[in-house]
């Protein structure tokens, strides 16, 4: 499988439910995956976090090893970390997908998109609620994927923060129909209709399905929630 031009394949359809494993049971992590799969998920989201640039610390290239030997789907990693230069050949050896870093983590971000895209991965950047969109406006161009915050990094199940709604429409309009745009933070059946509506394309999702009990179910409900506010628009143009 081609699992980078899965990635690129996402571009051109409907919205789709990335599950964050960090709200996963890591002491049964290939179950959680294959379980993941068996809902019909076409990417699976790694957020990587190093005690450093954010106030928690999760997992590194091993852990992430063990996840791509246990799926073919794309793995859409998330570094927010310090640094990220220093380890993006670690992650992509491991087996990632595409690498997003931080806009505020790096002074100038083409050298390391180019990098990135030098490895064969897309290269993503990500903004903290505070940042603006206009922290993108010297690399914007340069950028497989855009990755907007609605929560402040570092933990999940946070409450969704709707300043990130202004934001996504405003990028929507401003990137290119090749470039993937995503959400993470306080993704759920209240908040992803709106996420949707407002130009989300790849919806991190933790918790809510996590928590469920049923990930097919939740999942499910999840891609009810955004289909139906889709179809409402629609209806209204």
């Amino acid at each position: 499988m081609d699992r980078c031009r899965v990635l690129r394949e996402l571009r051109n359809g409907p919205p789709q439910i990335n599950p964050s494993l960090l709200a996963c049971d890591f002491g049964h992590l290939a179950d959680e995956v294959h379980a993941l799969e068996d809902t019909g998920v076409r990417v699976l989201h790694l957020d990587v976090m190093d005690g450093h640039f954010v106030p928690n610390l999760t997992y590194g290239p091993s852990v992430i090893r063990a996840i791509r030997e246990a799926t073919q789907l794309p793995l859409d990693a998330h570094l927010m970390i310090s640094n990220p230069e220093k380890y993006l050949d670690d992650f992509a050896d491991a087996g990632c997908d595409s690498l997003t870093f931080h806009r505020e983590a790096v002074a100038n971000p083409l050298p390391l998109v180019d990098k990135i895209k030098r490895r064969g991965l897309l290269a993503g950047i990500a903004l903290n609620p505070p940042t603006p969109a206009e922290a993108l406006d010297d690399c914007i161009d340069a950028c497989d994927l855009v990755l907007v915050m609605s929560v402040m990094p570092g933990f999940g199940g946070q409450s969704f923060e709707p300043s990130a709604l202004a934001k996504l429409k405003h990028l929507r309009s401003r990137l290119a129909s090749e470039t993937l745009l995503s959400v993470d933070g306080g993704i759920n059946e209240e908040t992803i209709g709106d996420v949707v509506e407002a130009g989300a394309q790849l919806l991190v999702v933790g918790s809510a399905i996590f928590r469920s009990g049923d990930y097919p179910q939740a999942v499910s409900r999840l891609r009810r929630c955004f289909e139906t506010r889709t179809h409402e628009a629609t209806s209204r143009d």
